[in-house]
């Protein structure tokens, strides 16, 4: 069974969310739709249905070509994904500081 993320439990498990969860998380790294498809755990077709509209609010962009392969990261310089990228951090913060404190309280 696939454990959920913060970030996903916050803001709905949808697809969109998924891919943008992955691509948080792994921030400065670029992919191949076949890899976000994959570790966003959505399948082909559905990543094809959202990936325009991920591209067309330069939410994503291309950054190279390997063989026929396009990669594609997370576009940092876009204030929309910045604020993502606050939010994304700050509720994994809270969510760890909320953790430690109940292991440092058990442990006292």
């Amino acid at each position: 069974m696939e454990e959920t993320t913060i970030f996903r439990e916050t803001l709905g498990d949808t697809p969109i969310i998924r891919v943008l969860d992955f691509l948080i998380e792994g921030r400065g790294l670029d992919y191949s739709l076949s890899d976000i498809a994959e570790n966003s755990n959505i399948g082909w077709t559905t990543l094809h249905r959202i990936w325009d509209k991920l591209l067309k609010n330069g939410i994503v962009k291309p950054t190279r070509e390997i063989g026929r392969a396009k990669l594609f990261k997370l576009n940092e310089e876009n204030p929309a994904v910045k604020e993502l990228i606050k939010l994304y951090d700050t509720l994994l913060y809270q969510h760890t500081e909320k953790h430690l404190s109940k292991k440092i309280t058990v442990k006292v």
